[in-house]
């Protein structure tokens, strides 16, 4: 499923769900030294499920709450 935040900038794409978080692919991680990790979301800001996408109640700037290194 896409993740798109509050102001509909894709996030990233959701590879599971782990406790309280939803983990995203590390496809979508972006460049640079983020690039390989994967990224959390905290299921707290899903503010809806809308067909294949998840609509957070963040923006995508400040949604990605954590990352986990290689």
């Amino acid at each position: 499923m896409e993740v798109i935040g509050a102001d509909g900038i894709h996030v990233g794409t959701v590879a599971r769900v782990k406790g309280n978080r939803i983990e995203l692919t590390k496809k979508d991680s972006g460049e640079v030294s983020h690039k390989g990790h994967h990224y959390f979301i905290d299921k707290i800001l899903v503010a809806d499920v809308e067909g294949n996408k998840v609509r957070l109640s963040a923006k995508a700037s400040v949604a990605v709450t954590m990352k986990e290194e290689k």
